[in-house]
């Protein structure tokens, strides 16, 4: 189990600033942070630092639970901010300590988003979601309270597509699909209905916005 964040780096984590998440502290101390996956250095002068949503997970948790939340996802260049539901896992936990994470994960998400678009906008997606396009789509839905299918129940499931750049949302009927389309659309999606020929069932077409 990767151990929890020491005193120091809890008290810078801790002091990030509540909107942006700017951290303040020792280069060897924001080194640790962005080793571990809580921080990233900007990539634009003058190179501050902000919490990933591992660090800002972290931040919420009391903690007694950091050592629990902080494997949960780790740094922002890796294969995966953060642990979204796609839809057909065998547990669908929604508990206050998910509900945290998945808090976290998304005003992280949207605060990648500021930092790294030119105009400082959250409306669009990021580079890493166009990379993730599948757990980005489905850390959209699940934020907006969205739930996901079990292995054998009903809810939203996320697929990827022969199309590069657009993922398929299942649902299971016509009115919860339509509703996560609104969800994805205010979250900076492009998303379109359309029919499964031999099933004739409905299913989203979804693709990050570009303006």
């Amino acid at each position: 189990m990767t151990p929890p964040p020491t005193a120091a780096q809890r008290r810078v984590i801790d002091a990030a600033d509540p909107v942006t998440g700017r951290l303040t502290g020792t280069e060897a101390q924001l080194a640790a942070l962005v080793k571990r996956g809580l921080a990233f250095r900007h990539p634009r002068p003058p190179h501050d630092h902000f919490l990933t949503p591992a660090g800002h997970r972290i931040r919420e948790a009391p903690a007694e639970e950091a050592v629990r939340v902080a494997p949960v996802a780790p740094a922002a260049a890796d294969s995966g901010v953060f642990a979204a539901r796609v839809g057909g896992e065998e547990t669908t936990d929604t508990g206050p300590a998910r509900l945290r994470e998945v808090r976290g994960a998304w005003q992280g998400l949207l605060e990648l988003r500021r930092m790294t678009s030119p105009d400082g906008a959250t409306d669009r997606p990021c580079d890493w979601e166009r990379k993730h396009l599948v757990r980005a789509a489905a850390l959209a839905l699940e934020a907006a309270g969205h739930r996901p299918a079990t292995a054998d129940g009903d809810g939203y499931r996320v697929r990827t597509t022969p199309q590069p750049e657009a993922v398929a949302v299942h649902g299971p009927d016509v009115t919860a699909l339509r509703a996560c389309a609104g969800t994805l659309e205010e979250a900076g999606w492009q998303v379109s209905e359309h029919t499964e020929p031999r099933s004739r069932a409905r299913y989203l077409l979804a693709s990050p916005r570009r303006v």
